[in-house]
């Protein structure tokens, strides 16, 4: 099972791409152990239209589109599911169970998200009733899934 974490924007150059990319890693290669195949982050270009509601609809668009057939589709909603780390390892480990072949954690720009795309949300997640800016976000998603992979393998890196 792949895990894809598809986000609007690009992360720059700093601290919040290079934990970025070592969470990806670490995911990554504890994750092999699971039958995880790979954890890719796809960034999706922020729409440059006028108006917000063509804005989130271009990049909805967008992100629909890398949602690959039979996927598992959680995204980040401030209005979501406040899960402890226990409880995503174990969504993830039931996904990976019904054979899915990609979990895919969707990122929506400033604008939100579509509601045919939040429809096809089997999770929605949520880091809190704070907002937060997308770059942590990311960190804190790639974070969480790394450390469920550590839940799933019995790694000491979580210890609740």
């Amino acid at each position: 099972m792949r895990i894809i974490v598809a986000a609007v924007g690009r992360l720059k150059r700093g601290p919040e791409t290079e934990l970025s990319e070592r969470y990806a890693k670490r995911a990554a290669q504890t994750g092999r152990q699971l039958g995880l195949r790979d954890v890719e982050v796809v960034e999706i270009r922020e729409s440059r239209a006028a108006e917000p509601e063509k804005r989130m609809l271009e990049e909805s668009i967008a992100l629909a589109n890398v949602i690959p057939q039979g996927a598992a589709v959680a995204l980040l909603d401030a209005q979501g599911e406040n899960l402890d780390s226990g409880t995503l390892a174990s969504r993830l480990a039931t996904w990976r169970g019904q054979d899915r072949p990609a979990v895919v954690f969707l990122i929506g720009g400033p604008d939100g998200l579509a509601g045919s795309l939040r429809d096809k949300a089997e999770l929605r997640l949520s880091f809190g009733a704070a907002t937060w800016p997308h770059q942590l976000v990311r960190v804190m998603l790639l974070e969480q899934i790394y450390r469920a992979a550590t839940i799933l393998t019995g790694h000491p890196y979580h210890r609740a």
